[in-house]
């Protein structure tokens, strides 16, 4: 799943579908109802791939919260976001259960399901490709540095084993 041409607009409600850049801005497409209009360099526009969630420990990226979200409902739709602050803050519980309770508000825990139902609706939670590059190492940062830290285990070992075969040539 691809969230990089994916945005949200401070001020305005819902996604937008990047269409194009201009010398000036962007221009957009309105996810709901397909509206096409510039966005302009000087307002607010965020990729979803750039968002993500506090914990009490790091941050964790949006696309990680959608798929725990996919995966809770079988890829079927959340609850609304319109539901009671109380209900609310317990789904995301389950979902981030170590979110900062100080700072991710009940405004942004809304947003975050709002959204998911959007791409939910739209048939755009496609995690199939995500997993498969995971388990290449190629897309994630933490696979990476796992897969550097056993390379560089497996040379350590190796340089050692021909440190012992020069010791006894």
């Amino acid at each position: 799943m691809d969230l990089t041409k994916i945005v949200t607009i401070s001020g305005k409600p819902g996604l937008y579908r990047m269409i194009s850049e201009t010398k000036h801005g962007m221009v957009v497409e309105s996810m709901q109802d397909n509206r096409k209009f510039t966005v302009f360099s000087h307002e607010r526009v965020s990729a979803l791939q750039e968002i993500s969630i506090y914990t009490d420990s790091d941050e964790v990226a949006l696309k990680t919260v959608f798929k725990a979200i996919f995966d809770k409902e079988n890829g079927g739709p959340v609850l609304s976001h319109k539901s009671d602050e109380n209900e609310l803050k317990s789904y995301f519980e389950g979902i981030v259960g170590n979110y900062d309770r100080d700072r991710v508000y009940i405004s942004d825990i809304r947003k975050v399901l709002h959204w998911y139902n959007i791409l939910q609706e739209m048939g755009l939670l496609d995690f199939a490709g995500d997993e498969a590059a995971e388990g290449s190492g190629n897309d994630e940062p933490e696979a990476k540095e796992g897969n550097s830290r056993a390379d560089d285990d497996r040379a350590a070992e190796e340089g050692s084993k021909n440190e012992t075969e020069r010791k006894t040539d």
